[in-house]
């Protein structure tokens, strides 16, 4: 079957033009309630359910952006044709409805209807028809009004912003140093890895500095905005993507600010904060309010601190490597298995206060890091509730942040700490239990919590007998 005369006509009227792919898989007012979720701070998958498109396409739109928001309005002027008036105008051309009777239940301009037909209409099939997605699909298109980027058409402009920002550092005798860094994957830089040396202006620094090193040259401005899009928005060009890994945070997407300003402590739930603590805990007069918290070494080992608020007895809680540790890659929401894990912390603090009587497992007061986020299941299973201290606010575990600072003594900062073992850890905690306090009177940690603690055995003696 040949072509009709009429589509020849439509096809000379729209011009010749090149294959523009598939339709897109949602619209423009999608975008735009997918871009509203985003600035509103929700995570790109729930981004994408309010928009109505499945996952890996909601990840695609903020990839491809850069995690920049575009602002579409949220509305378009009444001047274009919306794809609702499209699907009424589908809908009533295939009841046979003319182009007159379609403009006067759209309230539209009959030749505003006879164009759209023709300009919009799918001739690529044998019938000229007329689809309200194909429509909508060739509107959009059409109506995208790319601008080249001034750091494509300006080279001395883009050569002074890469120097500035990726330029390479070099001894007085001019050799390069530095690690070379890794190969660019896409994602975000390295995590604790080497980062190669740049120059490593940040956009803001480079478009202020400009008018001071070219006063008399107007072309050579440029504001830090358009830097950072060149740099996340890779459809914009001028600068390659693998540049964003020289920002001092190496981000490949922007973060919404939205976003940022989240609370990452989703385990903190109302019964669980501070205020809630039992007041008796405030005085420390009752034996069996504890706080602990975590030292970080190398490699990330750990070790877990516990004190008691009123003797200052201590108890470290060894926290060794998993299987597989140094084997499996670490990936994102993989197992946890550098050692303390939300459910391998769980475990190692439940067979530590396990040993304790149950009077002296009153409350445990910890930062607010994730490590504890199993704390429910803690509480259900020996009993001990657990609070958390208010965001950075060390002062609330002042007790356990002495400690951690006595610690340092045998565990310093960047060494490993897992190379110690569970007893070499016991002896430390007993060295430090064995030093007396000016604030116990000069008595040990150690006598005064086995002091309590024989109290409370000849209690449960005296109670059962």
């Amino acid at each position: 079957m040949g072509v009709g005369e009429r589509q020849k006509r439509v096809r000379a009227y729209r011009g010749q033009i090149v294959s523009p792919g598939r339709p897109t898989v949602a619209w423009r007012q999608d975008r735009v309630r997918f871009w509203v979720a985003i600035a509103a701070g929700k995570k790109t998958r729930e981004a994408g359910a309010a928009a109505g498109v499945s996952e890996p396409v909601a990840h695609r739109w903020f990839r491809n952006a850069g995690g920049v928001n575009p602002q579409l309005p949220s509305t378009v002027s009444g001047r274009y044709l919306s794809s609702s008036e499209r699907e009424e105008i589908a809908l009533w051309r295939a009841q046979g409805a003319g182009v007159r009777e379609i403009a006067g239940r759209l309230g539209r301009a009959p030749s505003t209807i006879s164009r759209e037909l023709r300009r919009n209409a799918s001739t690529r099939t044998y019938r000229l028809e007329y689809k309200a997605s194909t429509a909508q699909w060739h509107a959009e298109r059409r109506a995208r009004r790319p601008k080249i980027a001034k750091l494509v058409t300006h080279d001395a402009l883009r050569a002074y912003v890469q120097d500035k920002l990726s330029g390479s550092i070099f001894t007085p005798d001019g050799t390069r140093i530095g690690p070379v860094g890794p190969a660019w994957d896409g994602k975000n830089k390295p995590h604790r890895g080497d980062r190669e040396w740049v120059t490593g202006w940040s956009p803001r620094q480079i478009a202020k500095r400009l008018p001071i090193d070219f006063p008399d040259d107007p072309v050579m401005r440029i504001s830090h905005e358009a830097i950072y899009q060149a740099l996340y928005i890779e459809s914009r060009g001028g600068l390659e993507r693998h540049r964003s890994w020289h920002l001092r945070r190496g981000r490949t997407k922007r973060m919404p600010r939205a976003r940022t300003r989240q609370q990452a402590w989703a385990h903190v739930t109302e019964d669980t904060v501070l205020s809630k603590r039992p007041e008796e805990a405030a005085d420390r007069k009752t034996v069996g309010h504890w706080e602990g918290d975590l030292i970080i070494g190398l490699k990330r080992s750990a070790i877990a601190t516990l004190v008691d608020r009123s003797t200052r007895f201590a108890m470290l809680v060894h926290l060794p490597r998993q299987a597989g540790y140094g084997v499996i890659p670490p990936r994102k929401n993989g197992p946890a298995l550098a050692g303390y894990g939300a459910i391998t912390m769980k475990n190692a603090l439940a067979a530590t206060f396990s040993a304790l009587p149950a009077s002296l497992r009153r409350s445990l007061t910890w930062d607010r890091g994730k490590e504890l986020s199993a704390h429910r299941s803690l509480t259900t299973e020996i009993g001990l509730p657990v609070y958390f201290a208010d965001p950075k606010s060390p002062w609330q575990r002042g007790s356990n942040e002495h400690l951690n600072g006595l610690l340092r003594q045998y565990f310093p900062k960047g060494t490993d700490l897992s190379r110690w073992s569970a007893a070499e850890i016991t002896a430390v905690a007993a060295a430090i239990n064995n030093r007396p306090r000016e604030i116990l009177g000069w008595r040990t940690p150690a006598e005064a919590f086995e002091e309590i603690l024989r109290s409370t055995q000849q209690t449960i003696v005296a109670t059962t007998g």
